[in-house]
């Protein structure tokens, strides 16, 4: 099933780890944004990103310390500014899109970088993209369109939630290409050090023009959206890590399962027949894609 790596330092590739993994990832950033819901306002959005990055800073830090002490150095320093700048901008317009809109059409909005990424991941990374990925990443995408097309075109959703969205999927889509580049020559603890601390100072500036006391119950939402969301992130690069951009792409669409049932049970957010009609066709995308890779 493990292939040799096509490039010096990478790992093997594997799609079929890759997509489990991204399955865990998809798992923990819905739990993430249920706790950025939990929030209700008591939270400025600069704060919500600062708690985010501080806490991959102070959990991945420790981490190099105790288990990987020359994973500080780097060779690309450029590309991990970058890629923190890229991190800070995604986080930013990705946690305004979960305040303003239900749970499932922002999930939704998040899925519109998919066709972007398959579209680049040949001229970009050298990826051969073939007919199956073409098909399953189409169906994905058809599903997204089908499922969000009623709160779209409908009167309620947030121009604000929406331009949010839409802006937070551009740029996570710049950040697939930019997780597969640096690893070829980086750790996946030093790629994650690099952007915490990129988002982290970027956003001091924002916490000091609008901050906003914090209690007891604000602070617990926030350090566990923070745990949540390393936790999905360090899932998400090594699923990059050993599998091909393309090939993984329909499998974050498992967050939309994820998020429709987290939105019916936590926030009484019905699903319409389209939603439900759209998870069904992603579902059939990931199950395809999966049985698909198991029998390579």
């Amino acid at each position: 099933m493990t292939r040799p790596a096509t490039a010096v330092g990478a790992a093997p590739v594997d799609n079929l780890r890759g997509a489990i993994l991204l399955a865990a990832g998809a798992l923990f950033f819905t739990v993430e944004v249920v706790a950025v819901r939990m929030l209700g306002g008591r939270a400025s959005d600069g704060q919500i990103v600062f708690a985010r990055a501080a806490m991959q800073l102070l959990v991945v830090s420790a981490w190099i310390v105790l288990s990987h002490p020359g994973a500080f150095r780097t060779r690309r320093p450029a590309l991990h500014l970058v890629r923190g700048l890229t991190s800070l901008v995604c986080w930013w317009l990705y946690y305004r899109s979960f305040q303003e809109l239900d749970l499932a059409l922002a999930t939704l909005l998040t899925f519109s970088s998919s066709l972007f990424v398959v579209l680049l991941a040949g001229p970009v990374l050298g990826e051969r993209v073939g007919g199956l990925r073409w098909a399953v990443t189409l169906l994905g995408f058809c599903g997204v369109a089908l499922a969000a097309l009623p709160d779209l075109t409908g009167v309620g959703a947030s121009p604000i939630g929406l331009a949010a969205g839409l802006g937070a999927a551009l740029a996570a889509a710049a950040l697939v290409l930019q997780n597969r580049i640096l690893a070829r020559t980086e750790r996946t603890v030093t790629i994650m050090f690099y952007i915490a601390l990129v988002a982290t100072l970027g956003t001091l500036p924002a916490i000091v023009v609008d901050w906003q006391p914090l209690g007891a119950g604000p602070l617990v939402w926030l350090a566990l959206s923070g745990g949540l969301g390393t936790a999905g992130m360090l899932f998400t690069i090594e699923a990059y890590r050993v599998g091909e951009v393309s090939a993984l792409a329909p499998f974050p669409y498992l967050r939309l399962v994820f998020s429709v049932v987290a939105g019916f049970v936590i926030f009484a957010e019905v699903p319409t027949p389209h939603v439900l009609g759209g998870a069904l066709l992603i579902f059939i995308t990931v199950l395809t894609t999966g049985r698909a890779e198991a029998r390579k």
